[in-house]
């Protein structure tokens, strides 16, 4: 009897823990990475600095770039900067911007990356698109899953705990992505991956259930392990479904509409979460999403970020307009502004104030 698998993409190397970039160097030159030590190195004009001057003496054959944000230009940029210079591998040093536009560079050049997280902000560590700002707004992009993930929690530490904020907000959006899924299953006969969905559903049940905080070591690594497994579960999925439906379809709707005043991504994921699943009757699990951003002092209610009523309900309401052909509960009930409207006031009161 034949025997049948299927290969899964997903990093040679995890490293989550205090003191991880002190063995960077040791890492890289794990042969699957570097065998020359020639590397190309991105990181940003902030922090990145520091870190380069920490990091440069174990890396004396690699050569440093500064990349200008998270747009599809400055991916470009990085990767014409390094054509042609024989690198064995790119090695992206920073937050959600810096490490989008480096997966970006380094499947234009033909390179793996490896992703050293300064924040963890959302699930594009280790997933398999990049996420950048072009001249319509904002898209995603198909890039290979990162060779290697490196995690420092004295470093996560020391950055905002707002970015850690927004990874929870994020890794909890889950669960209301795999509701739609299921939904789209029943209504559409959309195929769901069982095993992606069941990583996903692993990681966001893994933050939701976590008693710890942002000052926690367990609680990071538990969040930082969740963002890993998502970024995994869409890379066997081969799309974003196990961890994008009508959460990410509403966070998007906010960056189109409002592109000067958006909040971050987990942010205004969590929040639409919480709202998809009161959309759908899961009024408890929406409580319980509800209860624990605010545990983690993240926004369920759009006035907390910046944004009025009225302008939530035409985010809601643009919402299925940023993913073409997917099918979630906004899809589904096709409401027009009023009916968001309604629900919207029955969410307020439904996970009080």
């Amino acid at each position: 009897m034949p025997v049948l698998t299927r290969l899964i993409p997903s990093p040679v190397v995890v490293d989550i823990r205090r003191g991880a970039l002190d063995d960077l160097a040791g890492l890289l030159a794990d042969q699957r990475i570097s065998s020359s030590g020639r590397l190309a190195v991105a990181i940003s004009g902030g922090s990145g600095a520091a870190l380069r001057e920490r990091l440069a003496p174990a890396l004396p054959d690699a050569d440093w770039f500064e990349v200008g944000g998270g747009s599809i230009d400055a991916a470009v940029n990085l990767a014409d900067a390094m054509r042609g210079k024989r690198y064995d591998a790119v090695v992206a040093l920073g937050g959600g911007k810096i490490i989008d536009a480096s997966k970006y560079a380094a499947a234009r050049v033909g390179l793996p990356l490896v992703a050293v997280a300064t924040n963890l902000s959302h699930d594009g560590i280790c997933s398999p698109v990049s996420t950048l700002d072009n001249d319509n707004g904002r898209g995603s992009y198909g890039v290979p899953t990162p060779i290697a993930i490196v995690i420092d929690l004295d470093v996560i530490g020391a950055a905002p705990s707002r970015f850690v904020r927004s990874g929870i907000g994020d890794a909890v959006s889950n669960l209301s992505a795999l509701a739609d899924w299921e939904l789209s299953h029943r209504e559409t006969g959309e195929p769901i991956d069982g095993l992606a969905a069941a990583m996903a559903r692993s990681a966001g049940e893994s933050v939701l259930r976590h008693p710890g905080t942002v000052g926690d070591d367990a609680f990071l690594v538990t969040l930082a392990e969740g963002l890993v497994m998502s970024g995994i579960a869409m890379s066997i999925s081969g799309d974003t479904r196990p961890s994008s439906g009508a959460c990410h379809e509403i966070s998007h709707a906010f960056d189109l509409l409002y592109p000067q005043r958006a909040a971050s991504h987990g942010e205004q994921c969590g929040m639409g979460a919480a709202f998809a699943m009161h959309l759908r009757g899961a009024v408890e699990e929406s409580r319980q999403i509800a209860e624990v951003l605010r545990r983690h002092r993240l926004p369920v209610l759009p006035g907390e970020i910046g944004f009025s009523d009225e302008e939530f309900v035409a985010a809601v309401a643009y919402a299925p307009q940023t993913r073409p052909g997917r099918y979630t509960i906004l899809e589904h009930l096709d409401l027009d502004s009023d009916a968001i409207r309604d629900a919207y006031a029955d969410y307020v009161k439904a996970i009080g104030s």
